[in-house]
């Protein structure tokens, strides 16, 4: 297998379960160096460890991608654990559901804060390693290497979904973020682009019914989709099954590889033809 990856150094967010996990493993397997990192310390170090026993290296960096300090502690661990920074992967969220006139403020305010403070904050926390490197790397030999933003949105926030404003708010707005930063950093050679997913299988998708629980502060919230409307969301998709995490990985890692050198402020929905 090609390693499109080779001598890079990734941050994904998120990355202990799900579709981070198996992110974190293709692009691994791609030769790309790991910072592993999940708000549970557990899943965030059983996934570095399992990328360095199948010969790859990676970090963990357990952490709420939500707290203030987090993200430059994840850019200075990339930096001077693992060497540089190559790659942004920003996929750490859940979901907080709720119609509009019952939503609190904090359950508006959270999803904000998982899905577009953070990210924003990550990418702020890089921008000067990646700005200033690729003045250098400019001055030097006339020409920057390519280096790479994955933003993960949701078919939610392109064509909006009843019962989820607050998610739809946040989804929607790193698409903004997205195109916005294409074009501030084209001229560093930097591609922004976001993976826009339908229905995968993870543990926000799975049955409510048994859902995990999750706990925020002094709230525990039920992941997961009342078993009806996933059975009706799956009969919708031309494909006929949900997504599964490593299928999801797929795209992310066409748009953190050199094969979308020339793509960015693009917006790829990964939805079974729906």
């Amino acid at each position: 297998m090609s390693r499109l990856l080779e001598g890079q150094v990734a941050i994904i967010t998120g990355s202990g379960r799900g579709i981070g996990a198996a992110t974190a493993r293709l692009l691994a397997a791609h030769g790309a160096a790991v910072v592993v990192t999940d708000i549970d310390p557990t899943p965030a170090e059983d996934m570095a460890a399992a990328i360095v026993a199948a010969g790859g290296r990676a970090v963990a960096v357990p952490g709420d991608v939500t707290a203030a300090d987090f993200a430059p502690r994840l850019v200075a661990t990339a930096v001077s654990d693992l060497g540089g920074l190559d790659i942004l992967v920003n996929n750490a969220g859940y979901t907080w559901d709720g119609v509009i006139h019952k939503m609190t403020d904090d359950q508006w305010e959270a999803m904000l804060a998982v899905h577009l403070t953070a990210p924003f904050r990550l990418i702020r926390a890089a921008s000067e390693h990646f700005r200033e490197t690729a003045r250098h790397e400019m001055a030097a030999t006339g020409a920057a290497r390519a280096r790479k933003i994955v933003n993960i949105s949701s078919t939610t926030g392109t064509r909006g979904n009843a019962g989820q404003v607050n998610y739809a708010a946040g989804k929607a707005g790193i698409i903004g973020v997205t195109k916005t930063l294409a074009k501030e950093w084209g001229q560093f050679n930097v591609q922004v682009n976001a993976v826009a997913f339908g229905l995968i299988e993870t543990r926000l998708t799975q049955a409510k019914e048994a859902g995990e629980t999750l706990q925020r502060g002094e709230r525990d919230i039920t992941l997961g989709i009342p078993t009806t409307l996933r059975e009706m969301a799956k009969l919708m998709i031309p494909l006929g099954r949900p997504g599964t995490p490593d299928e999801a990985a797929g795209p992310i890692l066409f748009f953190a590889s050199p094969l979308s050198n020339y793509v960015s402020g693009q917006v790829l929905e990964v939805t079974g033809g729906l």
